[in-house]
């Protein structure tokens, strides 16, 4: 991130930072929801009209009653943070309500920061708003802009604010645009997984909120990381936590379905993602749902089992019955959670502790590994080859007296691969087959991770034939249909 060009929503809870700042940044990124306290983790965002980073932080003086204690501590160091890096701090009040002393008592913290502040006047479309407004000025913050960024109203004017200060956009419309393309990685899980744990650990710094308190991270979260290899080799990542995807049932507000909203989002945006399990609980129903839905993504899938020194702590003290060592252990677990997850595209399993900071970086490693081989072409001569031995050993079943035969296979895509199957009848080729050839091109190919899509072209029926036939006449000019004299 520029730090010379980078701009920190600050204020107290509930006064509209969130829609503020998905206003600026001109889409819906961060969780808009009338509850206090909504944004907690530290958001950022390019806005390539200004040429500046915007920062969403949580509201500074959320009390301890309305989140959990270590949460609010939290934010409130993460909002510091945000003033200290940022270039430009847009102070948000609320002008249906008028000055409180919260307020008064940011702004103290503000001045001591010696930062250039714009005072950001939101809720001017309210009633009672242009009254209020006047009870801002004392606090001394210009220029002073009145938004309502329900409406849209005002942020002409506040984006001119911004630009004053900060210079003119560079020329560069996006950052991105410069340097390698990054490899999009995506944690996801149920709650309280330890998601946010692996993502600081994986940063190597607190950017994330950790919390033992399920449901800690509310909107998907984005931070970009270089890692270089022991050979010096670098690798791009951007690095995406989600917010713990909760069963549909279990979804008790607006917010918790917006959250879950956004992080299935991020999931389809991803290049690869890391299923994060339990290693006490293994795979539960809910993994197993989340497990489908990131396969329909067509996106690259690992699993990965964090919490694995729970185990190791057990090893150290006696052998677990049934088990002399860990790495017999480990095998049977990746059988256990194989054959829960039997749907699943060869996944690989990898195990770690964000904790004990155990093996984290293999999620990187296998991220470089599934994202190259997602970029792969197949060789059309053997892999007729190897759909020719697959069906020789073992043949479709019959059904209504006939079998489903495959003539010829071709690569179509990638990401995922897309394999057209040129065959007799679309309709006898069930899902059990279906899989017995995914898994036979997984391990051939070594595909292990990556999802494949098989798109079925069977012969036509007698009356899909005449038509075709029929068309292909007219295109000749010729009037008669086929078989008259």
């Amino acid at each position: 991130m520029n730090l010379e060009r980078s701009v920190a929503l600050v204020g107290r809870p509930n006064v509209g930072k969130s829609r503020i700042f998905n206003r600026l940044v001109g889409r819906r990124v961060a969780i808009v929801h009338d509850m206090p306290g909504v944004t907690r983790d530290l958001a950022t965002e390019f806005v390539a009209e200004g040429g500046y980073h915007l920062m969403d932080t949580g509201g500074i003086g959320v009390k301890p009653e309305m989140t959990p204690e270590m949460i609010h501590a939290a934010t409130e160091e993460q909002a510091d943070f945000a003033i200290m890096a940022a270039s430009l701090v847009l102070f948000v009040v609320d002008a249906s309500e008028g000055l409180t002393t919260v307020d008064e008592e940011l702004a103290i913290q503000l001045r001591r920061y010696n930062k250039p502040t714009i005072l950001v006047m939101n809720k001017m479309d309210c009633k009672g708003s242009s009254t209020h407004q006047l009870e801002f000025t004392p606090l001394g913050f210009k220029p002073a802009c009145g938004v309502s960024a329900e409406h849209g109203n005002g942020f002409d004017r506040l984006q001119d604010a911004i630009l004053r200060i900060l210079g003119p956009a560079p020329k560069v419309d996006n950052p991105e645009q410069k340097g390698p393309r990054r490899t999009r990685i995506c944690l996801a899980g149920k709650p309280n997984v330890g998601k946010s744990s692996l993502g600081n650990r994986l940063l190597n710094s607190e950017r994330l909120i950790v919390s033992e308190v399920a449901g800690t991270t509310r909107d998907a979260i984005e931070a970009d990381l270089d890692y270089t290899t022991d050979k010096g080799t670098q690798w791009h990542f951007r690095l995406v936590d989600t917010a713990g995807l909760k069963p549909k049932r279990k979804l008790g507000s607006s917010l918790d379905y917006f959250s879950t909203l956004r992080s299935e989002e991020a999931i389809r945006r991803s290049d690869v993602v890391f299923l994060v399990l339990d290693a006490m609980t293994g795979v539960t129903k809910h993994d197993k749902k989340l497990a489908g839905e990131i396969l329909e993504a067509g996106v690259g899938l690992v699993m990965v089992v964090n919490k694995w020194d729970y185990v190791r702590d057990m090893f150290r003290r006696e052998p677990v019955k049934g088990y002399e060592t860990e790495a017999e252990f480990r095998k049977g677990f990746v059988e256990a959670v194989r054959k829960e997850l039997f749907f699943l595209p060869d996944s690989p399993v990898i195990f770690t502790s964000a904790l004990e900071n155990f093996r984290v970086e293999d999620i990187l490693k296998k991220a470089a590994e599934v994202q190259q081989t997602l970029t792969r072409e197949l060789p059309t001569g053997p892999m007729n080859r190897l759909v020719k031995a697959l069906v020789e050993k073992k043949p479709p079943k019959l059904v209504n007296g006939k079998r489903f035969k495959i003539y010829y296979a071709v690569q179509t895509g990638r990401w995922p691969f897309r394999i057209r199957l040129f065959c007799n009848s679309e309709e006898r080729f069930d899902d059990n087959y279906r899989r017995y050839l995914e898994s036979g091109f997984q391990k051939e190919f070594k595909l292990s991770g990556c999802p494949i899509r098989f798109d079925l072209v069977g012969k036509p029926t007698e009356n899909r034939r005449k038509e075709l036939t029929i068309t292909e006449y007219r295109k000749k000019g010729q009037r008669k249909k086929p078989g008259r004299k």
